[in-house]
């Protein structure tokens, strides 16, 4: 069985990684403009307080989702075949999720970028592995990338 869900049907898709890796740079970005209450407004501490663990919890869990659905590409997806037509494969797919881990435990919004980047390069190699031109789909336009997460 080969598939994205361990079935039969065979459809993988990078798209989910994509989704999940600008939720990470939206989480990110949210989180930098968070601005510090005044200490002595108890109300909006606990305000902030519940605002900024959210927004975490939101970063890491997608962060997450990101790793693992790079992950199902490299282990049930790419083939020999493909690492000889993209040489750097294995290096992208693994500096990628240590991207999710890094971004899952700081926050960095070069980091978040990064990924983004990055799952937008593993997209493009997927999809020449179909031998389809897909790079109009999404926030990547002719071949250019556009941060479009925030």
């Amino acid at each position: 069985m080969s598939a994205h869900c361990d079935g039969p049907c065979g459809v993988y898709d990078p798209s989910a990684a994509r989704i999940t890796a600008e939720a990470v740079v939206s989480m990110t970005k949210k989180l930098l403009d968070l601005e510090l209450p005044n200490p002595s407004d108890k109300g909006a501490v606990i305000a902030y307080n519940n605002t900024f663990s959210r927004f975490v919890a939101v970063k890491e869990e997608q962060a997450q989702k990101t790793k693992e659905e790079i992950l199902i590409l490299w282990t049930d997806y790419f083939k020999p075949v493909h690492l000889e037509q993209y040489p750097d494969l294995h290096d992208l797919v693994w500096k990628t999720v240590k991207l999710c881990s890094a971004c899952k435990y700081e926050v960095n919004l070069d980091h978040a970028n990064e990924l983004l980047e990055s799952v937008y390069k593993i997209h493009q190699i997927f999809w020449a592995t179909k031998n389809r031109d897909v790079v109009g789909i999404g926030p990547w336009r002719k071949g250019q990338f556009a941060r479009r997460a925030g």
